[in-house]
């Protein structure tokens, strides 16, 4: 039960191994982790599709992010996530690496030297609310004003990421000083990255971003923003499921405040 990479002639396989653990399949994103990332899994022992996932996305020369750890559930507690873990975190080198972690998965990531840094949950609902007239859809001639704003609030250069947005995403919209996305996903479509340079400004790509996109949206905050996350609520937006952010290497890099929506959950 060697590791391996990963290609996409194993999506299929892939969004099972999800639905066995009762996450939803979400083939989109994980269409996008195959061009951005490096998609690592063990084989199941009896030829039955994947024992185990992970997920490593390099950005820039010093910092790299861990998702979709998922293991079979016929196989649970038999240390392969850890085995596939370690292999991955030496993938990684001397990257300041981060991650999101379930209750469940927090206990591996301690023993592996992670450490919580904050907390972040998923909320859901129908954006109710009014436009801003702040905003606009954002072009293509936007976009390197976008990746340059993105490196300096999070100190590394996801442009890789980035320059998919338009391809991948429901819309994406710009004020002055900010962007953000909306990107459908199964039963609901995300809004993230979100980077302004004041909650104000986030508040109206959120609610613009909502709006048209329309139906159930879905915001993974971070808890330590307060001001944001009752402003959710008051526009409809709740039902919170948290996680654990977690970093292991190091500092995470860039400017906190202005980064006020991840991509996507432990994507940074």
């Amino acid at each position: 039960m060697n590791p391996r990479l990963l290609s996409e002639a194993d999506l299929d396989a892939c969004t099972r191994l999800a639905r066995d653990r009762e996450w939803p399949p979400e083939r989109h994103k994980w269409g996008l982790l195959f061009e951005v990332g490096e998609v690592y899994g063990i084989d199941a022992p009896d030829g039955d599709g994947l024992a185990a996932t992970n997920i490593l996305t390099r950005y820039g020369h010093d910092h790299a992010v861990i998702s979709m750890v998922l293991t079979a559930s016929r196989y649970g507690r038999q240390g392969l996530a850890g085995k596939l873990m370690e292999h991955v975190l030496r993938q990684a080198g001397d990257r300041v690496v981060w991650l999101h972690a379930t209750e469940n998965g927090r206990p591996l990531y301690e023993r592996l030297g992670f450490r919580t840094v904050g907390r972040v949950a998923a909320h859901t609902g129908v954006f109710q609310g009014e436009r801003s007239g702040r905003t606009r859809p954002a072009t293509q001639e936007d976009l390197g004003a976008i990746l340059a704003l993105d490196a300096e609030v999070f100190g590394t250069d996801r442009s890789a990421l980035l320059r998919r947005m338009f391809g991948f995403g429901e819309q994406v919209r710009v004020a002055e000083g900010g962007f953000g996305q909306a990107w459908r996903n199964d039963g609901n479509v995300v809004i993230g990255p979100v980077v302004a340079r004041d909650q104000a400004t986030a508040e109206a790509l959120i609610g613009d971003l909502a709006l048209d996109v329309g139906g159930v949206v879905r915001l993974d905050l971070d808890l330590a923003k307060d001001d944001l996350v009752k402003w959710a609520g008051e526009h409809g937006i709740g039902n919170p499921w948290p996680v654990s952010l977690m970093v292991l290497g190091g500092e995470l890099p860039g400017d906190r405040a202005r980064q006020f929506l991840p991509y996507m959950q432990a994507l940074g």
